[in-house]
C-alpha cells in the first residue's frame, strides 16, 4: 500500500478487529536501534506520546506477533532467549520439553513450576512515530519499531471497539483519523521483589491528523517491514534451538532417553528465573503473565500426546 492509496482508503477498523480476533482464538531487540524502548525516570515513572502507524506498503496489518521464551537456569547461569517455532506452527523443543514436565508432575510440583517459568510469551511489534519521549528527547520526531505485550494491544483493541456506547471507535493506526497515544508508566510491586512497569493509565487523545500531508508521507516512507520480523529465516532451526536448550538446562541429546533422569534432576533444581535480563527492553505485562492464560496453555499441553 502506497501513501497515496492509504490516504484514499481511510480507516479500516473492521479489518484490524477481524485480524485481532483471529489471533486471539504470538525479534529480540538487543542493540537494535530500529526499536524504541519506553524507559522510565529515576522515580520509576514516565509520560511518552507516540503515534501508531499503518501497515507498511505491501503488508497486511500494522502489527505482527510472535511467541518467544526467556528464562535462566541458575545451575548453569545460562539464559535461553529465543523466538518460538510455534509462531510458524512448527514443533518447538521448549514446548515439547514443557509438555513433558507438565504431564509428569502433579499440582504445585517442581516439574510444573519449571514448565511455568519456561512458558512462552506473546510479543507484538508495530511501527510508531515518537512525538514526545519523556526521558530521552533525542528520540522525538523519529520512526521506530515498538515491541509490546498484551496490555498495550488491549488498549489498541479498546480504541477500535470501545466498551461503552458513548465512545466513538477509532483506528489508532490511521495517520489521518487516528490519535496520539499517551503512554503513562508507573512502577508497581511485581509480587516477587521485582519492580514492574504499569501501563493502566495510558490513553488515547482525541482523533486528529498526525501532521500535514508532506510530513506524513515522509514518516510513512521511513517505516520498517513488519513481516520481515516473523519471516522463517528469522527463526533458528529446531536443531539449533534444541542444542541451546540442552546447554542451558544441562540436558542430554534425547528427550525420551533422558526423560527419567531429567525429571529427577528437576525436583532438586533451584527455581527457574523467568525475569528479563537487564539488557532487554521492559515490556508491559504479556498475555502469558496472566494466570488464566497460563492454565489454559498448560491444560492444552496436558491433553497432548
Amino acid at each position: 500500500m502506497s501513501f497515496a492509496s492509504m490516504k484514499e482508503r481511510g480507516s479500516s477498523i473492521d479489518k484490524l478487529l477481524s485480524a485481532a480476533e483471529k489471533m486471539e482464538s504470538a525479534p529480540k531487540s538487543y542493540g537494535d536501534d530500529r526499536y524504541w524502548k519506553p524507559t522510565r525516570d529515576k522515580a520509576g515513572n514516565a509520560l511518552h506520546i507516540i503515534r501508531f502507524l499503518p501497515e507498511p506498503e505491501g503488508e497486511r496489518l500494522p502489527w505482527v506477533r510472535y511467541w518467544d521464551h526467556g528464562f535462566q537456569n541458575p545451575k548453569t547461569n545460562l539464559w535461553y532467549i529465543e523466538k518460538s517455532l510455534t509462531t510458524l506452527e512448527q514443533n518447538d523443543p521448549v514446548s515439547e520439553y514443557n509438555s513433558m514436565l507438565w504431564n509428569s508432575g502433579g499440582k504445585d510440583s517442581p516439574q510444573r513450576r519449571q514448565a511455568s517459568a519456561q512458558k512462552r510469551r506473546l510479543k507484538y511489534v508495530s511501527n510508531i512515530y515518537v512525538i514526545k519521549d519523556g526521558v530521552n528527547p533525542e528520540n522525538n520526531g523519529k520512526v521506530f519499531l515498538y515491541q509490546y505485550g498484551a496490555k498495550i494491544h488491549e488498549k489498541l483493541q479498546e480504541a477500535m471497539k470501545p466498551k461503552f456506547e458513548d465512545e466513538t471507535p477509532i483506528n489508532p493506526f490511521d495517520m489521518y483519523k487516528g490519535a496520539d497515544f499517551k503512554m503513562k508508566i508507573s512502577t508497581i510491586d511485581g509480587g516477587d521483589g521485582r519492580k514492574m512497569p504499569n501501563y493502566d493509565r495510558s490513553e488515547f487523545s482525541d482523533p486528529a491528523p498526525l501532521a500535514d500531508d508532506e510530513t506524513m508521507e515522509a514518516i510513512y516512507n521511513q517505516m520498517h517491514s513488519l513481516e520481515a520480523i516473523i519471516a522463517p529465516s528469522e527463526f533458528k532451526s529446531y536443531e539449533e534451538l534444541k542444542a541451546r536448550l540442552d546447554a542451558v538446562l544441562g540436558l542430554g541429546q534425547n528427550f525420551t532417553a533422558q526423560q527419567e533422569h531429567d525429571l529427577s534432576l528437576t525436583a532438586d533444581t533451584a527455581p527457574m528465573k523467568s525475569v528479563e535480563p537487564v539488557s532487554e527492553p521492559e515490556l508491559d505485562n504479556s498475555v502469558d503473565d496472566n494466570d488464566d492464560d497460563t492454565m489454559s496453555y498448560f491444560s492444552k499441553l496436558a491433553n497432548e500426546d
